[in-house]
């Protein structure tokens, strides 16, 4: 599990991602939501939506993966639970608050938990914001 000592490593990470020299099998779940909290604690809800779409794409293309591979729902999914942790527990450091993120959502997998397989793999979802099929997004 990742845990950032400092703003220093979390901005690293951050770094990494726009610039793509992170490597595409070394970007885990846990960098994935510290670059959510980041985007999301500096810009707000609507502009980290549009940064992380817009990172994600430029990351796909730099490593070689089609673009298909992006989820608008999958994305979306994601900045919501991280907006709700950041709103359910603030903390005191973007730092401390990235940690807290990748404690409550330590799995990828969650999002099984409301959204079949097949609804995620779909046109659909890639493409734009679906509700899920199996349990609500709160």
């Amino acid at each position: 599990m990742e845990h950032f000592n400092d703003e220093a490593e979390l901005n690293a990470v951050v770094e990494g991602f726009e610039s793509c020299t992170t490597r595409g099998d070394a970007f885990t779940h846990g960098q994935h939501l510290a670059v959510a909290v980041w985007y999301i604690t500096q810009y707000g809800e609507a502009e980290a939506l549009k940064r992380m779409r817009a990172g994600l794409f430029r990351f796909l293309a730099q490593h070689g993966v089609e673009a298909q591979k992006y989820s608008e729902t999958t994305t979306q999914f994601w900045l919501k639970q991280v907006q709700k942790v950041l709103k359910d527990s603030p903390q005191s450091s973007i730092a401390d608050s990235a940690n807290s993120v990748i404690r409550a959502h330590p799995r990828s997998r969650l999002i099984f938990d409301y959204f079949s397989e097949e609804l995620l793999k779909s046109e659909d979802a890639r493409s734009h914001w679906v509700e899920p099929d199996l349990k609500l997004v709160n």
